[in-house]
């Protein structure tokens, strides 16, 4: 049985004085495989909660599948060394797949391990509209972030992608070690019930890169709020997806790289 969390038994250091022992709760990180029709397609370093939200939100995320529809069937199995999610998928993305296969460990965070050749690591980006957010409503998701991220609180190492209305009323959260994770298994999450993205925004406790604007667009999500700083190439990608862009979301303020309705660049505080 694997568990999200493990409490070892510490000593801590506090003003050059040793105290005595205490317990410390570690988050949990395994490997996870991806495995379409019998084939081993990645190798994942992850938290093992809500691991067929994270196949699902991959796969889509990835250009694996199209449509949720398109994984037939979908089971994690516990083996010797991690776990395995084993996914029966649609024979036409099973040929799509082969054609585009990546040997993928996700041991780095960067998102593009395996890549090949230098003009397979920027993907063309999907279209997205962008709604109308109100800064009030990105600041609230802020204030109630760290109340939704449970694993966060007990160890302190994990990253929380959230889901929020156009009012900013968090709706949904997964967390997990990795920040591309957890955003995986938010997509994920939302397409297995079905949830409209089309007013809403993601919120993440991490910095806006390449990735997480990519993975966001790819499942039609228009807006994209992180509690750090974006990249260049986030930016420009969120341009070119007509994608709302803010980063270093924080109490009281925030930074709008980059708002359709306002066209280019822009630096605003909350309003």
């Amino acid at each position: 049985m694997t568990y999200q969390h493990y409490s070892l038994e510490v000593r801590r250091g506090e003003q050059g004085h040793i105290s005595a022992q205490a317990e410390d709760a570690l988050a949990s990180e395994v490997p996870v495989a991806m495995v379409y029709n019998g084939i081993s397609h990645a190798v994942m370093m992850a938290s093992p909660a809500d691991l067929e939200d994270f196949a699902l939100g991959f796969s889509l995320s990835e250009g694996i599948l199209m449509h949720p529809h398109e994984c037939y069937d979908l089971e994690v199995q516990e083996q010797a060394h991690g776990l395995a999610v084993h996914m029966k998928i649609a024979g036409q993305r099973l040929d799509v797949l082969k054609q585009q296969r990546r040997n993928l460990t996700g041991r780095t965070g960067c998102g593009l391990c395996g890549t090949e050749a230098l003009e397979q690591a920027i993907r063309p980006i999907s279209q997205v509209t962008a709604p109308t957010i109100r800064d009030s409503a990105i600041q609230h998701a802020q204030a109630s972030l760290a109340q939704h991220q449970a694993l966060q609180a007990m160890t302190g190492a994990t990253h929380g992608a959230a889901w929020c209305n156009a009012q900013g009323r968090i709706e949904l959260v997964r967390e997990d070690v990795g920040r591309h994770n957890a955003l995986d298994k938010l997509i994920g999450a939302l397409a297995r019930r079905g949830e409209s993205v089309a007013d809403g925004f993601v919120l993440v406790s991490s910095r806006a890169s390449y990735e997480m604007v990519h993975k966001s667009a790819s499942a039609g999500i228009g807006a994209l709020v992180a509690v750090s700083a974006a990249t260049t190439l986030a930016v420009e990608q969120a341009r070119e997806a007509n994608m709302l862009l803010v980063g270093f979301c924080r109490p009281g303020r925030h930074l709008v790289y980059h708002r359709p309705e306002a066209g280019g660049l822009s630096a605003m505080a909350t309003s």
